[in-house]
Formats: structure tokens, sequence, C-alpha cells
């Protein structure tokens, strides 16, 4: 292969959610599909997806989750319902505006869930990234740029993806969501930059969620990046010789389909996880056309570790 345009990260997302999203992860993994993996440290199948990675040899980083489950601190009374789970990800973010979270207590979580990644992998996180995109919300941010300066972790995600605004595709609750998403990723930047953290230049995986993950979906959304390209590029009339390699990271969720009442990060397994979308994810990303399409387009995979 010619000198790639692209190094890029693939992310298996909820690693540790059931023993089928383990599987599928491992499977993808094996076939090429992804690069690395994100841990649920509070998912029912933690231990054993942490056992999988060491088996296979696959790179592993920390999916810090304050939204779905139970926590792994014992101090997170602001972080949980009556019931003992936390918020979910629309009632995090509500209590978070309504200044109802202790600041005090995301870090103590934060803190304990790394600390478990250490217990269950024997390592640090070769990067850190924000189950359902908490770690870029306010005030959170800077609470979460503290701890991966502290443990020194350090890579994470910044969820902007270019040509996100063009997706007729994406219902009307979807594009609203992301797109603030994305306002909190921007706003996170000069946060994670002050504390030294870094990230991929470009960011993929908001319009290729579940259904949406397609070859002409994700050549469009690999257009978009290789046109944003690194920050500090080489001027538009410079040869492809002299133009810098694009760094980026594609979130996916692939998998088989969770069991009713097996998995989840204690109170089951969510609707998105039982979907067809996982094992769909899992195809797409396994087919050869797609590794022709990263051929084509001078995309090299890699993981974490070799940015």
């Amino acid at each position: 292969m010619p000198q790639p345009r692209m190094m890029l990260v693939v992310t298996g997302d909820d690693f540790g959610y059931c023993p089928r999203r383990n599987q599928g992860l491992v499977d993808c993994f094996q076939a090429g599909g992804i690069t690395n993996v994100s841990l649920l440290v509070n998912g029912a199948s933690a231990k054993e997806a942490a056992e999988l990675a060491q088996r296979h040899n696959i790179p592993i980083g920390l999916h810090a989750n304050l939204s779905e489950g139970v926590p792994v601190s014992q101090q997170a009374s602001t972080l949980i319902n009556q019931r003992g789970f936390f918020h979910g990800k629309m009632g995090f973010r509500q209590a978070l505006k309504g200044g109802q979270l202790s600041m005090g207590q995301v870090e103590l979580e934060l803190r304990a869930q790394v600390r478990l990644f250490i217990d269950l992998t024997g390592h640090l996180p070769q990067h850190m990234d924000g189950h359902q995109h908490i770690h870029v919300l306010p005030e959170v941010r800077e609470v979460f740029a503290q701890v991966l300066s502290d443990f020194r972790i350090p890579y994470t995600r910044v969820p902007v993806e270019s040509g996100l605004h063009s997706c007729p595709w994406l219902p009307g609750h979807l594009h609203r969501f992301y797109a603030q998403v994305e306002k909190d990723a921007l706003d996170s930047i000069p946060v994670f930059s002050r504390y030294g953290i870094r990230w991929p230049d470009v960011y993929l995986g908001l319009t290729t969620m579940g259904q949406n993950l397609s070859v002409p979906n994700l050549q469009r959304a690999l257009g978009h990046a290789l046109a944003a390209g690194p920050s500090g590029a080489a001027p538009s009339g410079a040869s492809a010789s002299d133009r810098p390699v694009v760094t980026a990271e594609f979130m996916v969720h692939p998998g088989y389909p969770s069991r009713p009442q097996e998995g989840g990060c204690g109170e089951g397994p969510d609707d998105f996880s039982q979907s067809a979308d996982r094992q769909h994810e899992l195809s797409l990303l396994t087919d050869p056309s797609l590794q022709s399409l990263y051929s084509q387009q001078r995309v090299q995979l890699c993981a974490f570790k070799d940015l």
C-alpha cells in the first residue's frame, strides 16, 4: 500500500456489556473489522471481556460510564436515582443542567472505574472515552481531563463529525442530540488541550450507527473526514506526498443481539443492544467490500498505540 492518507482507529464500544457483545467484538477484531475495544467496567460481562482481550491481544481502553446501570464507587448518591441506577443518557444531562450532580462524586466514580479497569486487565487503559458521550459535557469534561492527566492516559475521543449536518437519513431527534454532542465536544477541546490530552484529528461514527452503517454512508463520511484533514494541514495546492496523514477514530457498536435479561450494566440490556443493529454492524465491518473501500481510499487501520 502506498503512503496512507488516513490512519484509522476503529473502536468497538461497550465491551463487557454481555456475553454476546463480547463474542461479536472478538469475532469482529479477528476478522479485521475493528482495531481496539472500549470496556464498560460495570458491564455484566466485564471480567470475561478483560480475559478475552488478553487472550486475543486486543488493544483495550476504558468506556467511562456515568449514565447506565450501577456505579462502581460507593459514594455516588447524586449520580443515581432511587433504585440505585445512574440517571440515564438524558436523565444525566437533565440532572447536570439542574445543578443536581456533585462533581466530586463524578471524579470519585471515574477514578474508581480506572482502578477497576487496572484490576481487571493488569494495565492502564490505552485510551478513555465516555459512554453516551458523557465525557464532553460541561463541568464533567474538566474532571474527566484531570483524571486522564493524573493517570497519564494519553488519548480520548472528541466526537465532532464533519458532514453531520447534511445527513437526511437521520431523524430529527437524533440530529438534535448529535448537534448538541458536537457543541459539547468542541467546547471540550480547550480543556483537553490544557491537560495535554491527545485525540485523533477527525472522528466518524455518529452518522453510521446501526442500520445507517453502509459502504456508501461510510465512503461519504471518510470523504468528509479526509477533506477536513488535520489542523495545520498542507495548503490545497500541495502534492499528495506533501499532505500530512490524517488520523481518525471510527466509533462502532458491533456484536450479536443481547438476549433479554442477559447483560447490561445492572438493569438488563437496552433495546439497541437487543436489536439486529449490532449484528448489522458486525456483518458490514467484516464485509470484503469495506476492506476494498479502505484500500481505495488509502486508509490504514491501526490502534491508538500506533498513532
